[in-house]
């Protein structure tokens, strides 16, 4: 990760909510960035040009080094601008065990309440689309899921509300989950209720619960910082055009007997399950990179964390 001050290339879209928990952690470190606008659904040929598969949003671009998941996001931006932090002494492995329930159990319920059949002809009405780009988009967040099942409507409804409950009392007497300033714990719960929020019709769950309701326009005054836009044509054209960072010596840890230098294929454990192929470059305590050669990328270094990933060796071909 780079000690002076590197461009930024967020590769998102307007509804993320991922991307919206990105956005405001450049906001609250006050970072400038470019902004390359990509599509919601597939094909993302400029996107996987650079990850090599991997299509989640958002992705993190800094020259030929490509940072997927908002947890190394996260990372990567704390190493670039460590005040404020996200991180505050004596609660960083709360943060991040709060995010991680956050980003996964809390994320998945609220989706399934928030596409509840209400819920998506709502969404659907506010962003526009015809009956076509609706059933397009259905399709392809079915695919990313894999097949798994969905939580039902009425389940959803019920973790929801309390999960909600649960949030609400961690804000008693206090502007924050943790105290008097955000942390990685707030944006990582606020991405999910942003999301539900800006869904009128199913936005009355939050009736319960007043007090996330002050919680949520303080997050939402953190902002998005100072962004310019990029075309995704010319943030590949810019990983081509530059050599990926050195690597930190961190110690290889080697949980899977797979050494360095192996072809291997990194792929996310749940929610879209497209696998990234390159060579080992680093399985550190928290984070693996890979190297890997794309036509019009060119040599680039993509980088995941180890918590939600799965590593494998790549098949003889």
């Amino acid at each position: 990760m780079p000690d002076t001050a590197p461009e930024i290339i967020l590769h998102h879209y307007p509804v993320s909510p991922f991307a919206e928990k990105a956005r405001l952690m450049l906001g609250f470190k006050g970072l400038a960035w470019r902004s390359v606008l990509i599509p919601s659904v597939m094909p993302k040929p400029d996107v996987q040009a650079l990850t090599g598969g991997y299509r989640r949003t958002p992705v993190l671009q800094i020259g030929a080094d490509i940072y997927c998941d908002t947890a190394l996001i996260a990372d990567v931006l704390e190493h670039i601008e460590p005040s404020p932090t996200l991180y505050p002494a004596q609660l960083k492995g709360a943060a991040r065990i709060v995010a991680q329930w956050a980003d996964a159990t809390l994320f998945t319920t609220a989706m399934a309440y928030n596409f509840s059949p209400k819920g998506a002809a709502a969404f659907f009405e506010v962003q526009g689309m015809s009956q076509d780009t609706a059933k397009t988009f259905a399709v392809d967040r079915a695919a990313m899921r894999g097949g798994a099942p969905r939580m039902y409507p009425g389940d959803a409804t019920a973790a929801y509300k309390s999960y909600l409950r649960r949030i609400a009392n961690m804000l008693d007497d206090q502007d924050f989950l943790f105290g008097e300033a955000p942390c990685l714990a707030d944006f990582a719960c606020y991405h999910p209720l942003w999301f539900t929020r800006n869904i009128p019709a199913v936005a009355d769950i939050f009736n319960a619960t007043p007090n996330l309701l002050p919680w949520m326009e303080r997050m939402a005054d953190v902002g998005h910082g100072k962004s310019q836009p990029l075309s995704s044509v010319d943030a590949v054209a810019i990983a081509a055009a530059a050599t990926p960072l050195p690597l930190t010596d961190e110690p290889f840890q080697n949980e899977h007997g797979i050494e360095l230098g192996s072809q291997v294929t990194l792929t996310a454990e749940s929610f879209g399950l497209e696998a990234t192929q390159g060579e080992l470059l680093a399985a550190t305590r928290m984070h693996y990179t890979l190297r890997r050669q794309d036509a019009r990328a060119g040599t680039v270094h993509v980088h995941f964390p180890r918590v939600g990933f799965v590593l494998k060796k790549a098949e003889a071909t």
